[in-house]
């Protein structure tokens, strides 16, 4: 048997995770001076209300080496291997310290998703899906290399004081399109974020026109799957997102999801993105 495990800030639905029986080691969240457990003892709500308050933005811890040696014990054990996805090396130092962890095993292969939040989760669904078929550990890797570059992960953000507290946006940026009501789209393109387009208006009104934007007279998209994530308190967004995908994305399979602890320490509240894959 293959085991699939990965780290908290894949984001994927807890029923997944149990349908799949992917195992999840969480980052660590610092609120307060207080360290905190990603998806286990600390809720974005937690987040918002420290960050309103007037509290210093919370900020996110990588795996320990140590964590990473007794998840890998523990599931290499059990089964015949284990491939662990991580964060991508451009985020977090994950993983660096669950490849010097698996070099205790000679069962463990890590691999670099070169992606963050869902665009790692995508790739995590597909390798436990390529497990359950009866893939070898070759084949899983192979279908890996394969699928990273084809990812297409983007995001709108609502405010950006949570990326300007965390040193990812500058002040003059976050003064500028906090006057003129403009939100930023920010993709993933080969392990790194960068700004591709800015939208402006009401979120509302944003996340509509950047889904149409993303998905509208492309021939380029798998449209078997996509994920729609967002940090929302409410349910608000991704309805939107849903209304959206219906007119023009074409997927066989949406699956919605909220961002846990870890991007929401970077993104703050009523961001949303989307993933897919393309052809």
């Amino acid at each position: 048997m293959i085991k699939i495990t990965t780290d908290s800030t894949c984001d994927l639905p807890a029923q997944l995770l149990e349908q799949h029986h992917i195992s999840v080691i969480p980052l660590g969240i610092v609120k307060g001076g207080e360290l905190f457990r990603d998806g286990e003892n600390i809720t974005t709500a937690d987040i918002a209300a420290h960050v309103d308050a007037g509290g210093d933005i919370t900020t996110t811890n990588a795996v320990s080496i140590g964590d990473y040696e007794a998840l890998f014990a523990r599931e290499s054990a059990r089964n015949d291997a284990v491939i662990h996805l991580n964060i991508g090396i451009g985020f977090s130092c994950c993983h660096q310290n669950a490849c010097l962890a698996a070099e205790e095993f000679d069962n463990v292969h890590v691999v670099d998703t070169a992606n963050l939040s869902v665009g790692h989760g995508l790739l995590v669904l597909l390798a436990a899906e390529a497990a359950e078929a009866g893939a070898s550990v070759e084949e899983i890797l192979a279908i890996l290399a394969e699928k990273i570059p084809q990812v297409e992960m983007s995001f709108v953000l609502d405010r950006l004081d949570y990326m300007k507290k965390g040193g990812r946006c500058s002040a003059v940026l976050a003064l500028g399109a906090n006057l003129l009501k403009l939100h930023p789209c920010i993709e993933v393109q080969n392990g790194k974020m960068g700004v591709t387009k800015k939208f402006r208006g009401s979120i509302e009104k944003v996340v509509a026109d950047y889904l149409r934007d993303r998905l509208s007279g492309r021939t380029d998209i798998d449209h078997r799957r996509c994920i729609l994530v967002d940090t929302a308190f409410s349910d608000d967004l991704l309805a939107i997102g849903r209304k959206v995908l219906a007119e023009v994305g074409g997927f066989d399979e949406v699956i919605e999801t909220k961002a846990g602890c870890t991007v929401f320490c970077h993104c703050g509240t009523n961001t949303l993105g989307v993933v897919f894959l393309r052809k």
